[in-house]
């Protein structure tokens, strides 16, 4: 009988002792779940692709990522000169759509549906944040971040008000979570400011 006292009140101390932070273990916390490495290449710019082929007579020209492949836009809703830049490394694609200015009401029309495109997104969207600005090149710009699990992460249009309306917008198409993407989207957004930036108008 002393014995088996004995024994419990051993037992008892032992787990005191663990439950006091006696154990040599570490106490397991969940660790946030992993992505998969993106390496990512230097931000590197051309312009070939608008001096030969397809895109010689576009009415626009400007710098894109030299690790991107411009091709024009074969889609059933595609107009002339409308084109995409596509990422095949990174999976992802800048949908690039043109219009020739005819008067003022169309260039209201163009910006209410470029509008209407991006606010499309509100119904997954956390967050839609609205800046205007000058390239610098001197034309009118409306960019657009949109924030949460969405379809295109990243927006703009350029004008020049008068004859060109150039509008841009990222695209993934994966279901992958957008927290995942934040470097990429990040990365090519870049590349879209310094094809924004670069952007002009040929005669």
């Amino acid at each position: 009988m002393k014995s088996f006292f004995q024994l419990s009140i051993a037992l008892l101390l032992s787990c005191c002792i663990y439950s006091c932070g006696g154990s040599t273990e570490e106490a397991f916390f969940p660790k946030p779940r992993g992505y998969y490495r993106i390496n990512l290449p230097e931000h590197q710019y051309k312009s070939e692709e608008f001096k030969k082929g397809e895109l010689k007579d576009y009415p626009y020209l400007f710098e894109v990522a030299s690790n991107a492949v411009v091709v024009p836009d074969e889609s059933f809703m595609s107009e002339p000169y409308w084109i995409e830049v596509q990422y095949p490394s990174l999976n992802a694609m800048v949908d690039i759509s043109y219009k020739k200015l005819l008067n003022y009401d169309s260039l209201v029309g163009y910006i209410n549906t470029s509008n209407t495109l991006t606010f499309k997104h509100d119904v997954r969207a956390t967050a839609i944040d609205e800046y205007t600005t000058t390239t610098e090149k001197g034309y009118s710009a409306v960019m657009y971040e949109i924030d949460g699990d969405v379809p295109s992460q990243f927006q703009f249009f350029v004008t020049d008000s008068a004859q060109h309306f150039f509008r841009a917008a990222l695209y993934f198409p994966t279901s992958t979570q957008n927290d995942s993407l934040a470097p990429v989207i990040e990365y090519i957004k870049e590349d879209m400011l310094h094809m924004m930036n670069t952007l002009e108008w040929r005669k």
